[in-house]
């Protein structure tokens, strides 16, 4: 039992705990001249959702405190689909959206994030971004539309898991795939039926028939999302050899930061894109193994035949995306030549 003085002591030390709670909360918010929320596409504990997390950690310790940045996982207010808007309303600061999901809204991001049939090779990609023009013309058109583009990253290429064995190109006619932009309408090209859904919804709708397939970011996104569990098929022709993805913030909260910390912002992204790459590369073979261990099986390689009519469905993507609007076509114009 405590007696009336040891219940006074406790409230006693009780205030005093509230009080300095209270104050160290007041000189941490007071330390940050900048507090932002950073919403990406992936839950907690997955292997990108901390890449992203340790980006938000840089930009904290880089920047001395200065700017303190919390990170917003899959679901955590902001949906997939809703990123882009919510970074240039101000809803969040920072943001790292899947154009794919955006098509509407900023066409020239699924001509940034790779037309299937893309090249793999990150010295081509990086010489077209930052030597070629890309970096400038995406910036203009992020930039018109209240936001600043920061490096892009690079992800591995991109597979196709479905539930049943694809023994040819035909076996995809009349199937129902997630795919969302370009993806999407190669898919079409081949008789297949796109679907637009967030990752966080492909299990559930391969594990109840709503779809018959998915494309994933990569092969840790089909990992991390335990899509063998109700797929348990594999396609082994990737519809892109790599995709690349940017980093976007508010153009207002941007312009309230002196040189400095913009600068740093800028660095700590350069260091996100080249953790992006070297660990994906690391971190796919062994995606690949952990899903063969829990019974992924790989459909068989593509004809000579099938590769052709894979080509074919390509083909027309680079026209249809040019007209989509004056940005496509420059950053088109700059592939072909």
């Amino acid at each position: 039992m405590i007696n009336l003085k040891g219940k006074k002591l406790l409230k006693s030390l009780l205030a005093l705990s509230i009080g300095i709670t209270s104050l160290a909360t007041s000189v941490t918010a007071y330390a940050a001249e900048h507090n932002w929320r950073f919403a990406n596409l992936y839950g907690r504990g997955t292997a990108y959702g901390t890449i992203y997390e340790e980006l938000a950690k840089n930009i904290n310790t880089m920047s001395n405190g200065r700017i303190a940045v919390q990170v917003l996982y899959s679901g955590e207010g902001v949906g997939t689909t809703g990123i882009l808007s919510a970074v240039k309303s101000g809803l969040i600061t920072m943001g790292a959206p899947f154009q794919s999901m955006h098509a509407g809204e900023l066409p020239a991001g699924i001509v940034e994030i790779g037309l299937p049939g893309g090249t793999a090779d990150v010295g081509e990609l990086s010489t077209l971004f930052h030597e070629k023009g890309w970096a400038e013309v995406l910036k203009k058109a992020y930039g018109e539309q209240g936001m600043v583009w920061l490096d892009p990253y690079i992800q591995p290429p991109v597979y196709i898991i479905t539930k049943n064995e694809i023994k040819s190109v035909d076996d995809f006619k009349g199937m129902k795939i997630r795919a969302p932009g370009a993806y999407g309408k190669f898919l079409r090209n081949l008789g297949a039926s796109p679907v637009s859904l967030a990752w966080g919804e492909i299990y559930t709708s391969l594990a109840t028939g709503v779809i018959d397939g998915s494309i994933g970011s990569n092969m840790i996104d089909h990992r991390d999302g335990n899509h063998v569990e109700v797929a348990k098929y594999m396609y082994p022709q990737p519809l892109a050899g790599a995709q690349v993805l940017p980093i976007v913030v508010n153009q207002k909260a941007w312009s309230k930061l002196t040189p400095d910390l913009q600068a740093i912002v800028s660095a700590a992204t350069t260091i996100h894109s080249q953790e992006q790459l070297t660990k994906s590369i690391l971190w796919e073979s062994q995606a690949v193994a952990d899903m063969e261990a829990k019974g992924l099986l790989w459909s068989p390689a593509p004809s000579d035949t099938d590769l052709q009519a894979w080509k074919e469905a390509g083909e027309s993507l680079a026209k249809f995306y040019a007209e989509e609007d004056k940005y496509s076509k420059e950053l088109i114009d700059i592939l072909n030549k």
